[in-house]
């Protein structure tokens, strides 16, 4: 039996009622995260384009663009615009091993379709807890390999919209192979170029859009390769350069014994990258423990498993540089003494206070012990001007689902977000109530609805 198809076949035979209940909960916030982060992406200049060029091409009416009173659009047009939105606002969720969103496309693939096909919220919290186990096996079986050469974290994340989108529309196990296999051979991404541009957010939306579009296909009877994953020179020896047959038993080990949801997903409680929210988290933590203000500190090291340098821009001017500068990590955290939602403004981003402070991080030795702990996360030494030394390690950053999950930070985020999209607040509010009970809901397009209420 093919990875594919083996994949399938668990992937198809899973019930709602053999997922954790915790699984399904943390997949309702999931969607809180996304579309909070979506909210904050509706200002985003490549949020817009997209948008406007999927309005321009319309067709069906399936699924809504949130935040957007137009008309509705074709569901593969629809998924990829709102993941876009989330993804451009860098502040959807990762999955720790590889960085990987799978969050975004799953939301937006199982709101469109759920929309689409008439389902109920049960349904796209199942749809949502698979598709983040498909992402999580396929792309830890080409984890590290696809990032030194090079690719970016949407090859995992256009797996977990196929299998959303596939699961969405009630798909046998044949044609989920068959979605498996067709998106196998639809991904791309270059990481060089999602670092340092709006690249990143055009990643999601394919990711998104390619994954609903195998499936799509699939249904109508569409076949590819059912052995391109591990084949020779298939998927995960291009991608990963593994040996098929050892990435495929990577990928096909135990299912069902543990939910990458649970285990290894993590939402953003702080904007930008989540290889750098340790430093924020940790800094932050030493200079408020110590008592430490800004114009104390002499030097902040980071110290982190495989970084002996400062990668991204040193002074960032904008939110992309933003997301992916270490040094302002741990610059503001430790200025401010904590990282939150305001440090993605403009205003932050140009704070001559955390830009002073810039020039004194540099990177330190690797750590040598409890190296197993690092998942993202870091060890910060602050040193003051008068010679005292703190330090503070985090191991993983908040918002990690192995930590466990709050409702409140969650809450938190959504209502620090979503006004940004210019959502009134009564619908704020009762969008996040509905998503609370999310497994009840028993029409989606309510949900969709409130994220449209009084736009223009």
């Amino acid at each position: 039996m093919t990875v594919a198809r083996q994949l399938a076949t668990f992937l198809t035979d899973t019930k709602t009622a053999d997922l954790p209940e915790r699984a399904l909960e943390y997949a309702a916030m999931v969607i809180a995260s996304t579309i909070a982060s979506a909210a904050y992406g509706t200002g985003i200049e490549s949020a817009r384009i997209i948008r406007a060029m999927a309005q321009e091409r319309s067709g069906r009416r399936d699924a809504a663009v949130w935040f957007d009173a137009g008309e509705k659009l074709p569901v593969a047009s629809a998924i990829q615009v709102n993941a876009v939105l989330s993804d451009a606002a860098a502040s959807d969720d990762s999955d720790l091993r590889n960085i990987v969103h799978a969050g975004t496309p799953l939301t937006a693939a199982s709101l469109a379709f759920a929309e689409r096909e008439s389902a109920n919220g049960e349904a796209v919290l199942t749809a949502i807890v698979l598709g983040y186990e498909a992402a999580g096996r396929i792309s830890e079986a080409i984890t590290p390999g696809f990032k030194n050469r090079g690719f970016h974290g949407c090859l995992g994340a256009a797996f977990a919209s196929a299998v959303a989108s596939a699961r969405m529309l009630n798909l046998n196990a044949e044609q989920m192979a068959q979605t498996i296999a067709l998106t196998a051979v639809s991904v791309g991404g270059l990481a060089t170029a999602a670092d340092t541009s709006f690249s990143r957010e055009y990643h999601a939306g394919l990711a998104g859009i390619q994954g609903a579009n195998a499936a799509l296909a699939a249904r109508r009877g569409f076949t590819g390769e059912p052995r391109v994953l591990e084949a020779r020179r298939g998927f995960f020896e291009a991608f990963g350069g593994v040996d098929g047959a050892a990435a495929a038993e990577i990928a096909t080990r135990d299912l069902g014994g543990s939910w990458d949801i649970l285990t290894d997903m993590a939402i953003k409680l702080m904007p930008g990258a989540h290889p750098y929210h340790a430093i924020a988290e940790a800094a932050g933590n030493a200079t408020r423990e110590a008592g430490i203000t800004a114009d104390q500190i002499a030097s902040i090291t980071i110290h982190r498993p495989g970084v002996t340098s400062l990668s991204g821009p040193l002074h960032p001017a904008n939110l992309i540089d933003m997301a992916h500068s270490p040094a302002y990590f741990a610059a503001a955290g430790a200025a401010d003494r904590t990282l939150s939602w305001v440090h993605a403004s403009q205003a932050k981003i140009a704070d001559p206070v955390i830009h002073g402070l810039i020039n004194r991080v540099i990177a330190g030795p690797e750590p040598t012990e409890n190296l197993a702990r690092y998942r993202q996360g870091a060890t910060v030494i602050i040193r003051t001007k008068d010679g005292r030394s703190v330090s503070n390690t985090v191991f993983e950053p908040k918002g990690s689902a192995a930590l466990g999950l709050s409702w409140n930070d969650i809450d938190a985020k959504y209502r620090a977000l979503m006004p940004a999209s210019g959502l009134p607040e009564v619908e704020i509010e009762l969008s996040l109530t509905l998503i609370h009970d999310f497994r009840h809901v028993t029409d989606v397009s309510r949900l969709t609805s409130l994220l449209r209420a009084g736009m223009d």
